[in-house]
């Protein structure tokens, strides 16, 4: 093992011990995942799926594209705080099934309960802003609909681990957005390194970008339209509105989002490009190393401490993984095993040798969030009741990698992590940032 990559004895039989302790989060067995009932929502081949989309901004429209060619899937609701996206969903849902001299009714709320009340939706799409993502999807939970939500899956850990428990709990199928599984460049990279092709893995580059920053938009009038209290949800009501936060779109004429919703790079708002981007990469990174559902680094040390020149994360098995750019600057990972290197991006993969390399891949000319098999795997998952390729847990367990990374970064100092019964060592300070205090009214 790589002298950097050692934790002190003393915290290794720490994390040990916790180990032995048992987990508190373990992913159900298949012949648990498998029952099905009528009131489990199993459905047969030749049923519809009633799909919901709740949050109906830049992304949604991306997942709308998508879902609405699947066969077999019908898209009837849609929910958004915003009233002109509520307009625009409502036009591009319409617009498709006249184009195809379908029947079509679609309803929309500015409030998911409302959606979420309606016994005909068999499962909804979560693509509203980082912060509203557990309280939805657990509610989702209680009201027996399956889940397809956006990536990063919540906003803090504790939310993931309760999320986690409401899956189960309900016996709902929750697949996450991280598309990446679906993507035969990316199932390569993992099947090298799993079947141990690349040897012992001893450094993954991974390159996402940084932490979030401060929040410092000037104050500017909510629009008319905007329900800014209900975008808020669990957020404190002394952070304003800057249309970053939200992008203004119109209908007539159509003007879609210039740029991403800016509260994803902001501190209390979102978990900036660690969490945005990593979601995706440090995602396949846990996959390679075998570490989803239950595992993950046992300590995090922020750049500039001490010898460190990049945020590390080391893991008990001796691996090292850095948060850096390399080659190009491309998000993306870098693999290093004992027998060469891997290297892969969206639409690039390198490699040490030619035998490491994938089949050629047809090109799309679609944009990455519209292409379909992601989707399909989940509305597969409804109809068998057989979890996904990226269930609650390793969304979750993805996640927890990238926030541990803002928290160390955060803090300006190591966090030692027990994977497995997801507890900060002997940590006071870094339990705090496990979660937030809610606004009154608002509780998972």
């Amino acid at each position: 093992m790589n002298t950097e990559s050692k934790l002190s004895r003393r915290d290794f039989l720490k994390v040990s011990a916790l180990g032995a302790a048992g987990a508190v989060l373990m992913p159900s067995t298949l012949a648990a995942a498998s029952k099905s009932s009528k009131k489990d929502g199993k459905k047969s081949a030749d049923e519809t799926i009633n799909i919901g989309f709740i949050g109906l901004g830049q992304q949604a429209m991306h997942l709308l594209a998508g879902f609405l060619t699947i066969d077999g899937v019908q898209v009837v609701a849609g929910c958004d705080v915003y009233d002109v996206k509520r307009a625009r969903f409502e036009k591009r849902v319409k617009q498709y099934y006249a184009d195809r001299n379908r029947k079509c009714k679609v309803d929309l709320y500015e409030d998911y309960q409302d959606l979420l009340a309606r016994e005909d939706i068999d499962a909804v799409v979560i693509a509203t802003p980082d912060h509203q993502h557990a309280i939805i999807a657990i509610a989702a939970c209680r009201a027996g609909k399956d889940i397809y939500l956006e990536k990063p899956m919540t906003f803090t850990i504790y939310e993931g681990q309760q999320l986690c428990k409401a899956v189960r709990e309900h016996n709902r199928i929750l697949q996450v957005g991280s598309q990446q599984r679906s993507d035969s460049e990316f199932i390569h990279a993992a099947n090298l390194c799993r079947e141990g092709k690349l040897g012992k893995i001893e450094l993954i580059k991974v390159h996402v970008g940084g932490s979030p920053t401060p929040y410092k938009l000037p104050a500017q009038e909510v629009p008319a339209g905007l329900n800014w209290d209900k975008w808020l949800g669990p957020l404190p009501d002394s952070i304003h509105y800057n249309s970053d936060l939200d992008p203004v779109i119109t209908i007539e004429p159509e003007q879609n989002e210039q740029l991403w919703g800016a509260w994803r790079w902001y501190q209390g708002l979102g978990g900036g490009l660690m969490t945005d981007w990593g979601a995706h990469m440090f995602d396949i990174a846990q996959w390679a190393l075998g570490k989803d559902g239950n595992g993950g680094p046992v300590k995090i040390i922020p750049a500039g401490y001490s010898h460190y020149d990049h945020l590390t994360y080391l893991y008990d098995n001796g691996t090292r993984m850095t948060e850096q750019e390399f080659d190009g600057g491309k998000q993306g990972l870098k693999i290093y095993g004992e027998n060469g290197w891997i290297q892969v991006c969206r639409g690039e993969f390198l490699a040490s040798d030619p035998k490491f390399m994938p089949a050629a891949k047809e090109k799309s000319d679609l944009p990455y969030e519209t292409q379909v098999p992601h989707y399909q795997t989940f509305i597969d998952s409804i109809r068998t009741r057989i979890d996904p390729n990226v269930p609650v847990e390793t969304g979750h367990t993805s996640n927890v990698v990238c926030i541990l990374g803002n928290i160390a970064n955060e803090l300006g100092r190591p966090v030692v992590w027990n994977p497995i019964v997801q507890k900060f060592m002997d940590d006071p300070e870094a339990d705090k940032r496990l979660h937030y205090q809610y606004r009154q009214g608002y509780s998972l």
